[in-house]
């Protein structure tokens, strides 16, 4: 009855931190999907909240299980815990409370950190403390952290070429107007293609959406479509109804703000996907290491853990998200609605992609990365590099700190315990 008790006790107190850290998440990685839509004017701040609230939670349900294992496997050797798995769970309370604290100061200050490297680094911390570098899975973080620098790059340079398109194929043609009939219904179109491919093809297998990789694309291929002639419509209709507009820029960046909106959404389900693993992935750990009294290295992330990793960043959105968004949005360049489009479409496709390979990429480095590549298209004048170099040495500095607080609480936890 004891044990039964304990085990209870273990699996509330890991539940009520995981939600302190997906609190945490939403509250500073809500600018990775917001920011650039209330710069541009896209969207007020409360319906940007509720937006990214809804939508982060989507992303965490039904695409984040793949991302949440890899915390798991990817940064140290479970095997090594065998021996006491209960030394595992300890570590991973020490994780999900060392990258909460590194968080919540992080947004005080209002820096977009990564809330990736505040846990990865302080997982790896706890696993150097407990068996030294033998515990770390090199070649998992190597590859981890491979893709932080390539994901970025990723970003900016599929939004430098979205953002190149509209200007060569929309503002630079003689008729702006209609040229943005002819291609943003499409581009809205790819937007749901995508995000509906990413719900059923690999998607929450809980709710058998595991369709095969042909059906997916079919099905995804006819929301997609019905999204780009319902965007022709609206569209079309907003262009007859702003004829008094003489600029005809202004009148497709006014349809732009349109689009934004639908990319915002877009990024807000990537980052629910991909940054939920944040939060559960040690506390999937915890939770299997109670019910078996062993580490396990093959197990299934239970729908329940998703809903309450997607149940904190929607709180963290709703209370505290604000802050970091005015960085992201109004510091780095200038953002319009037609820029803010073509970074918020880069960083989403970036990020959905890398979801899919189970990498747990920073959403904040791939946005922050596409919104560098949208300034560089207009110019490297566009650019504050002193902003951007602020966000970088945040970045840096993150991993060895995340890591130094986790192994310092490991410590102090065991000799407790």
């Amino acid at each position: 009855m004891a044990e039964v008790e304990v085990t209870v006790a273990l699996i509330l107190a890991a539940g009520a931190v995981a939600l302190y850290l997906a609190w945490n998440i939403g509250a500073n990685d809500v600018a990775n999907a917001m920011g650039t839509s209330v710069a541009s004017g896209a969207l007020t701040l409360r319906n940007a909240v509720i937006v990214a609230a809804v939508l982060n939670f989507l992303g965490a349900v039904f695409v984040g299980s793949k991302v949440s294992n890899a915390h798991r496997v990817d940064i140290i050797h479970p095997d090594t815990f065998q021996s006491d798995p209960y030394l595992l769970v300890l570590g991973m309370f020490a994780a999900l409370i060392s990258a909460a604290i590194f968080i919540t100061i992080a947004t005080w200050f209002g820096m977009p950190i990564s809330t990736t490297h505040a846990i990865v680094g302080a997982i790896a911390g706890f696993g150097i403390a407990a068996f030294g570098t033998s515990a770390v899975n090199t070649a998992g973080l190597t590859k981890i952290m491979a893709s932080w620098a390539i994901s970025p790059i990723a970003g900016a340079a599929i939004a430098f070429i979205v953002f190149w398109m509209i200007k060569k194929y929309i503002f630079d043609t003689k008729d702006p107007v209609k040229s943005t009939l002819i291609f943003a219904p499409p581009m809205m179109g790819f937007v749901f293609f995508v995000m509906t491919l990413s719900m059923i093809y690999k998607g929450l297998k809980n709710l058998h959406l595991d369709l095969p990789v042909f059906m997916a694309l079919a099905m995804g291929a006819v929301v997609g479509t019905i999204a780009g002639f319902i965007s022709y419509f609206l569209i079309k209709r907003y262009m007859e109804r702003s004829s008094d507009i003489a600029d005809p820029h202004r009148r497709v960046e006014k349809v732009f703000l349109i689009a934004q909106v639908v990319s915002a959404m877009f990024v807000a389900f990537a980052h629910g996907a991909n940054d939920v693993g944040n939060a559960i992935g040690p506390m999937a750990t915890i939770l299997n290491v109670a019910e078996t009294g062993t580490v396990e290295t093959d197990m299934t992330i239970p729908l329940w853990l998703l809903i309450l990793g997607g149940i904190g960043i929607m709180i963290g959105t709703a209370t505290w998200g604000v802050k970091v968004m005015e960085t992201i949005g109004k510091k780095i360049t200038e953002i319009t609605a037609t820029r803010g489009f073509a970074a918020e479409f880069g960083a989403a496709l970036t990020v959905l992609f890398c979801s899919k390979l189970g990498l747990p990429i920073s959403t904040t480095h791939v946005l922050v990365g596409s919104v560098i590549g949208v300034g560089l298209a207009g110019g490297l004048q566009g650019v504050d590099v002193r902003v951007i170099g602020k966000i970088f040495a945040s970045w840096i500095i993150t991993l060895p700190l995340a890591a130094g607080l986790c192994a310092v609480l490991f410590w102090l936890f065991v000799a407790i315990f």
